[in-house]
């Protein structure tokens, strides 16, 4: 699957670069090569959670995946200041080396990574037809559906994106609105001023550069307390973040809040892939991490309607709203861990 979904990466970016080049352009085929990016994406990351899971051990599990969400913030940082030098002059010429890069990436999976499935799963799968297979596909995710204890962890999921998914959306709207040539520092008659837009570069590199430079440490740190107690915990942290965000317009409180808000990310970066592979059985982990996208793609779904509620409430109330849903978060994982704690009393008894 990891291979399939690089190739088509591959693929998808030399159509990409094709309708930006010299000799064609085509804003519908750009839009097309854009979202096919996207769905390669949504399918090489549950299997490549799944492989990790596969072969790393339980108690290592956070701090791998603490390592891989670093990696992803790294390039996250760098990327966007990579673009935005050869974005707009050398497009095609990006977006080849995109096709490139992946083709080596297929290359590598194909040649040096070894399938974590067992050969005698592999034979079995073989064995069967198109139809048997998706049938027992869909069985797969009803049995997911009845697991209530991972649509509990889905539903807080979707709750506290509603706050780490305004990032790009409400927060960058209301940072540059409310923004005015803000002075940074001042030293003498020397002074610093900046933007609304330049606010908000500032706070996001804030955050990518705490989250490339603390997730492992947090990660480490976290695996040493419960996992109920830091789910809980993060979604407080989330709360207070965009609430402060959503009551002060001084940019200094901003690196505050967004202090905040990092914190209640990186406490649960790491675990909560971790968690998810804790909850599936060891045949259903790639189902179970793909059913557990859903709070990142549900969340974004909906998370846009915050610009809309600023047509109507102010932005602290929104704000407060955010933060309201981080906490009925916090709420449900306390549900969902309490449920979990008197499964293992009965088993026990």
């Amino acid at each position: 699957m990891m291979v399939i979904a690089t190739t088509g990466q591959c693929l998808t970016f030399l159509l990409f670069a094709y309708a930006n080049s010299p000799w064609y352009t085509s804003p519908i085929i750009t839009f097309v090569s854009f979202s096919l990016l996207g769905v390669w994406g949504a399918l090489y990351w549950p299997a490549s959670h799944a492989m990790v899971a596969d072969v790393v051990k339980e108690k290592h599990r956070a701090s791998v995946f603490a390592v891989f969400y670093t990696s992803i913030n790294i390039a996250v940082v760098v990327g966007p200041i990579i673009g935005s030098f050869i974005f707009y002059q050398y497009r095609f010429e990006m977006l080849l080396a995109g096709a490139i890069l992946t083709g080596v990436l297929t290359f590598v999976l194909q040649k040096y990574l070894a399938e974590t499935v067992t050969l005698k799963e592999r034979i079995e799968e073989a064995e069967k037809t198109w139809y048997r297979s998706v049938w027992n596909e869909l069985r797969v995710y009803r049995v997911i559906a009845k697991d209530k204890d991972f649509l509990l962890f889905i539903i807080a999921g979707v709750l506290v994106a509603q706050t780490f998914m305004q990032l790009d959306i409400l927060i960058a709207v209301y940072t540059s609105e409310v923004i005015h040539n803000q002075t940074l520092f001042k030293l003498g008659e020397f002074h610093l001023s900046v933007s609304g837009e330049t606010a908000f570069a500032i706070v996001l590199a804030q955050n990518g550069f705490l989250v490339a430079l603390f997730t492992v440490y947090i990660t480490r740190v976290m695996t040493r307390f419960k996992e109920s107690k830091v789910f809980i915990t993060s979604s407080i942290f989330y709360a207070c973040g965009i609430s402060l965000y959503g009551f002060t317009q001084n940019i200094w409180m901003f690196f505050l809040a967004m202090a905040l808000f990092t914190l209640g990310e990186l406490m649960v970066v790491g675990i909560q892939e971790s968690f998810v592979a804790k909850l599936a059985p060891e045949d259903m982990r790639g189902q179970y991490f793909s059913a557990a996208s859903l709070r990142f793609t549900v969340g974004k779904l909906i998370a846009p309607l915050s610009l809309v509620l600023t047509n109507y409430l102010s932005y602290s109330i929104v704000f407060m709203t955010l933060g309201i849903l981080a906490l009925i978060s916090a709420y449900v994982y306390y549900v969902l861990f309490k449920k979990m704690e008197q499964k293992v009393n009965t088993t026990a008894t």
